[in-house]
C-alpha cells in the first residue's frame, strides 16, 4: 500500500457532514475526510503492520502526509512514527521538528510531544534540547518542552520538570498553562507530595488553571 492508495481509501470513506463537524472541531483550520479515528486506522493497519516488519522509516512518505491538506494524513504520520517509535533516535529529530513546526494545533502537538519523550528515555540529549526548548519563541515548542515526559511515572526527572514548568510561569498563553497542569497533575498520580510542594512554592506566578488542573486529582496542599 503507498500514499496513493491510502488517499483513495480515505476517498472512499469520505464521510461530509462529518468532515464539516471535524473541521469546526479544530476551528476550521484544517480539512477533513470525516473519517472516525477508529475507522481511519481500521484502514490502514494493514500498512503499519508491513511498515513495522521493514524496520526502515520512509521520511519520504511521511513527508508526503504531513503536506496533505487533509488531517487525515497527519493522524496517518503520526501513527506511523508511533509504530516505528523504537526505531526513532535523536538523528531523527530534526525531521520531527520539521513536522512540528508546520500546521500546528494541539492533536499533532501532543502526539509529537510523546514521540520525543520517548526518544529521551534512550537519549540524555534530549533532556538539553527541552531545556533549549522551553523558551523558544513558538510556544507549541514550549508545549512539547513541558509535557514531553507525560506517563513517565517513575522516571520522571523531575528537576528538569520543574525548570522547564518555571521558564514558562506567568505566560499569558492558555495551551502553555494548560500544559503545565496537565504535567503536573499527570505526575501527582506517582508523586502527589512532589507536586503539592512545587504548586506551593510557586502559585504566585502560576495562572489559576494550571493550579486547578495540578491539583485537580489530589486536592490542595498539605
Amino acid at each position: 500500500m503507498n500514499y496513493s492508495e491510502i488517499e483513495k481509501l480515505f476517498e472512499q470513506n469520505r464521510d461530509t457532514q462529518n468532515a464539516i463537524k471535524m473541521s469546526a472541531y479544530m476551528r476550521d483550520q484544517f480539512k477533513f475526510y470525516g473519517i472516525s479515528s477508529a475507522a481511519r486506522k481500521n484502514l490502514y493497519k494493514d500498512f503499519l503492520k508491513k511498515v513495522k516488519l521493514s524496520k526502515t522509516i520512509d521520511w519520504e512518505f511521511l513527508e508526503k502526509c504531513w503536506s496533505s491538506d487533509y488531517r487525515e494524513f497527519q493522524y496517518l504520520a503520526l501513527d506511523y512514527l508511533m509504530a516505528m517509535q523504537k526505531f526513532l533516535t535523536y538523528d531523527d529529530i530534526e525531521k520531527l521538528a520539521g513536522f512540528a513546526k508546520s500546521k500546528q494545533w494541539w492533536d499533532t502537538i501532543d502526539s509529537l510531544d510523546s514521540i520525543f519523550g520517548q526518544i529521551g528515555l534512550t537519549d540524555q540529549r534530549v533532556d538539553d534540547l527541552m531545556l533549549k526548548w522551553s523558551t523558544d519563541p513558538d510556544f507549541w515548542f514550549r508545549r512539547i518542552a513541558i509535557d514531553h515526559q507525560l506517563s513517565r511515572r517513575e522516571k520522571t526527572d523531575k528537576e528538569l520538570l520543574a525548570q522547564i514548568i518555571k521558564n514558562n510561569l506567568g505566560d499569558k498563553e492558555f495551551f502553555i498553562n494548560k500544559a503545565i497542569g496537565w504535567s503536573l497533575r499527570e505526575f501527582s498520580k506517582t508523586d502527589a507530595n512532589w507536586v503539592r510542594k512545587f504548586v506551593a512554592e510557586n502559585r504566585s506566578k502560576m495562572a489559576n488553571l494550571s493550579v486547578r488542573e495540578a491539583l485537580k486529582n489530589i486536592g490542595g496542599e498539605k
